[in-house]
């Protein structure tokens, strides 16, 4: 899990992925981004009412048709700069994405600059009373308001699904949304995700009956090392639920599909994202 790196961890973020992020920010500086659907992507920070505040999220899509919707769940260190080039990576392939700040109870985004911000005495110490705040109910109520959200904007395609996807912490929060919107929420990928099989009666594993979706759980090969038994609930679970799932540990460390986390690692990355967008362009 995220909170189980340590300063050693961060001595190991490797180059590469400096040069992803890098490069991303500088693809972001210059304004507009190809999209491989033709054109443009538009973006913008959008405000989104729910039960219990105000949540800023950035919302960004191809310039012009409609696409299906995917509501992106960032890990611990929250809507930063490396989940925006992310988002604009799937939204090139043809999706309008909405990558939420699960902090908005406490404040605006972003909340760290960076993972490595988060892993500071001073960073836990700020994220961890916001943190508690992400209670399953609070998750179910906001994953309800972003889809409703989603379905009145033009970019957005309500005739086919919506999608979710999430990092580590937000991993959980894929699966409570499909549990939360099951008509909406048609496809939803766990990446790394932190807490998917806890012996709590709303365990996301045993919500997979209540929902409508296809399922991505790809596990970190350490998190497997810690908890060998997730795999195979999360397999028994999405069999027993009648829904389709592929559940797989990857040859990499929790926090490998984000470029400024310290187990960043591009080839297993790349498998994931590939897996990632073959699901989504089902919805």
């Amino acid at each position: 899990m995220c909170d189980d790196l340590t300063a050693d961890d961060l001595s190991r973020l490797d180059r590469r992925a400096f040069s992803v992020l890098g490069a991303g920010l500088a693809l972001a500086g210059c304004g507009a981004v190809a999209a491989e659907s033709g054109g443009e992507l538009t973006e913008r920070m959008v405000s989104i009412t729910t039960v219990d505040g105000v949540c800023d999220a950035f919302f960004v899509h191809p310039g012009k048709g409609r696409y299906p919707a995917i509501i992106m769940w960032p890990d611990i260190a929250g809507l930063r700069d490396a989940k925006k080039i992310m988002a604009r990576g799937l939204a090139a392939q043809g999706f309008a994405v909405l990558v939420v700040n699960p902090y908005y109870r406490s404040g605006p985004a972003p909340v760290m600059k960076s993972f490595a911000e988060y892993r500071t005495p001073e960073g836990q110490a700020k994220v961890g009373p916001m943190r508690a705040m992400l209670t399953p109910d609070a998750i179910t109520r906001d994953a309800t308001a972003y889809v409703a959200f989603l379905d009145g904007q033009g970019a957005v395609d309500t005739r086919r699904g919506v999608g979710s996807n999430g990092y580590c912490m937000g991993g959980p929060s894929t699966v409570r949304a499909a549990a939360a919107v099951p008509g909406r929420v048609k496809a939803a990928v766990s990446l790394h995700g932190a807490g998917m099989v806890t012996d709590a009666p709303d365990s996301p594993h045993r919500l997979l009956a209540k929902t409508k979706a296809g399922y991505i759980f790809a596990i970190a090969r350490n998190d497997d090392a810690k908890q060998p038994d997730a795999k195979t609930e999360l397999r028994k679970a999405a069999d027993a639920a009648k829904r389709p799932a592929e559940v797989e540990v990857y040859a990499a460390d929790h926090g490998w599909c984000v470029p400024d986390s310290p187990a960043y690692d591009p080839g297993e990355a790349d498998r994931a994202w590939k897996a990632m967008v073959a699901l989504f362009a089902k919805l």
